[in-house]
């Protein structure tokens, strides 16, 4: 594409320097991808200036440099008043527009997004549908998985993702939209056909400072639905009417509106749960019949995941049994309530709670097992929101007979100020304090018995743990599994020495 055809799709250019009209064959915000005939746009970062690299991008070949000033450079300089807001339109354009011939859906809330976009996948593949998925574990579609490092990718990437997923004839998408991505502007240009909302509760105050604008940072989605009813093509929000929040985002919404829940008037509803140690059934009622559903999932908040994901399915259109049959299939999401099997008698949970709301919610899952004693290993995460530090630390103390806190991801605070935080939340309460994570979780399940759960939250998934600015391997499931692993080695080998003096 040429860059002038290029830039047409840009609602005004502040400024051009120079006259050229080069072919883009890429566009590309980082230096380090750039090849002959890139497009190079200039982001401001937190920790990088994009103006900065002009110079080295032209070495490798741009032919092109969008930016917000006026550079000294020999290539065409294209200035705008916002590079974001425009990465977002050019890439778009250049992409061909990919979102307007996949079917999108988009999940937004504090808790329950990776597990509902991964339940959402599922009932689409049940339904013969070829599907793509982009959140917090991986960007993933036809045999390709890649990492992502963010839950919701900048507008570039997401754009080549889609085009890339539509030459794989990817037909439905289900993706992860984090409150961060809402209000940088990463989603600009997706066109959603279903925008879903799971719950909100405290979390990335480090960033939005306030709750009222956590909130108002969510409703970009459901605002951003369209105001239009095309019926070849129609808009639904499906929101939790049990979450006080979602009277707002009707508001904010032409869209048509699904509602699930269990508690208040919905469309989509779970009566009669039951939870065994295999799983959760319930009834379920749909505006499209009523059915028995089985779940391997365990868990009221599981429940409301099922929920939104079926809600998903019935604006889809997609058959009421084929969902309701894909679901005793799903056997869940790695770090969302794992269990960690290493030939020991008692559950090892590892989960990633990391806000109060999700931990107090896997802790009551947690309480409604057959137990003695319940351990928690728990942690805050360093450079993040303050407020939820004591919050934590008490629901772990409220739920459990045995807290144990520790480093979660310190990056550059002190562990120990982070667990100074957690304390203030627990005075006059028990709990021991070891701010070695392998230690913490090797006491917690070197202490646990038969009939005992281990829990141990905030990381689930993550294979790292970020102290300073060294990112080590760290994984809870794999740490766990060694330390199961040790202990039942040493019990062997302490009854083989028992029996011998006997």
């Amino acid at each position: 594409m040429k860059l002038h055809t290029l830039l047409t799709h840009l609602p005004f250019v502040k400024q051009m320097n120079g006259e050229d009209n080069p072919d883009i064959l890429a566009i590309e915000q980082d230096t380090r991808k750039v090849k002959e005939g890139t497009l190079f746009i200039c982001i401001e970062g937190s920790r990088f200036d994009g103006h900065e690299f002009a110079h080295e991008a032209i070495e490798k070949g741009a032919v092109a440099i969008l930016s917000n000033r006026k550079l000294a450079v020999n290539v065409p300089n294209i200035i705008v008043p916002d590079t974001n807001r425009a990465m977002a339109i050019l890439a778009d354009a250049f992409y061909q527009h990919p979102t307007h011939e996949l079917f999108l859906v988009g999940i937004t809330g504090t808790n329950g997004k990776t597990s509902v976009s991964h339940l959402v996948d599922h009932i689409f593949r049940a339904a013969n549908k070829k599907t793509g998925l982009i959140g917090t574990l991986y960007s993933k579609f036809g045999n390709k998985t890649t990492e992502t490092k963010n839950t919701t990718p900048d507008s570039l990437t997401l754009q080549k993702t889609f085009r890339q997923m539509l030459y794989e004839h990817v037909e439905a998408v289900s993706m992860e939209v984090s409150s961060h991505a809402l209000v940088q502007g990463r989603v600009r240009g997706c066109d959603f056909d279903i925008a879903v909302f799971t719950n909100l509760t405290q979390d990335h105050l480090d960033y939005h400072k306030t709750m009222e604008e956590y909130k108002k940072a969510k409703s970009l989605l459901f605002s951003q639905l369209g105001n239009t009813y095309y019926e070849n093509r129609k808009k639904y929000a499906v929101l939790n009417a049990d979450d006080s929040t979602t009277e707002e985002y009707m508001k904010m919404t032409s869209a048509h509106i699904i509602t699930y829940g269990m508690k208040n008037a919905c469309d989509v509803r779970a009566e009669n749960v039951n939870f065994t140690g295999q799983g959760t059934t319930f009834h379920l009622i749909t505006p499209k019949g009523n059915r028995q559903v089985t779940t391997k999932l365990i868990g009221i908040f599981n429940v409301y995941n099922v929920l939104a994901a079926v809600s998903v399915g019935l604006a889809a259109g997609i058959n009421i049994d084929t969902m309701i049959n894909s679901l005793s299939s799903f056997a869940g999401v790695p770090g969302r309530f794992e269990l960690v099997q290493a030939g020991q008698k008692f559950p090892v949970i590892v989960d990633y709670a990391h806000t109060p709301d999700s931990l107090e919610n896997v802790l009551k899952t947690v309480t409604s097992l057959p137990h003695s004693r319940i351990f928690v290993v728990v942690g805050c995460g360093g450079d993040r929101d303050h407020g939820k530090r004591p919050l934590m630390a008490r629901i772990a103390c409220t739920y459990a007979s045995d807290a144990i806190f520790t480093s979660d991801n310190p990056r550059s605070e002190d562990p120990m100020a982070i667990l100074n935080d957690m304390e203030k939340g627990v005075s006059g309460l028990s709990y021991k304090v070891i701010p070695d994570r392998k230690e913490a979780i090797h006491y917690a399940i070197e202490q646990a018995n038969d009939g005992d759960v281990v829990l141990i939250a905030g990381k689930g998934h993550e294979t790292y743990q970020i102290i300073g600015d060294k990112v080590i391997d760290f994984d809870d499931r794999q740490i766990a599994k060694k330390c199961i692993t040790e202990k039942y080695k040493k019990f062997q080998t302490t009854k083989r020495n028992t029996d011998f003096d006997q």
